[in-house]
């Protein structure tokens, strides 16, 4: 079976503290497992067109039970 990958942006993670964070993640039946592959950048408008239209991925709006720091996540 092959994994659904899921990009959640984050708002300055406290690893990379001066940064906008999209960490990928990849769901199959055992739940979501992190990968190794982040997207940092310094610009939230740059880092979501390169989810959008180098990956060509659609935002997801964060669920209100989320961490604070979740912005959204792309599939």
């Amino acid at each position: 079976m092959t994994a659904l990958a899921m990009w959640t942006v984050y708002d300055h993670p406290t690893d990379y503290p001066d940064s906008f964070v999209a960490r990928r993640f990849d769901v199959d039946g055992n739940g979501a497992k992190p990968s190794e592959s982040i997207i940092i950048h310094s610009d939230l408008n740059k880092l979501r067109d390169m989810l959008c239209f180098e990956l060509r991925l659609t935002c997801l709006a964060r669920s209100e039970g989320d961490d604070p720091k979740i912005i959204e996540t792309w599939l």
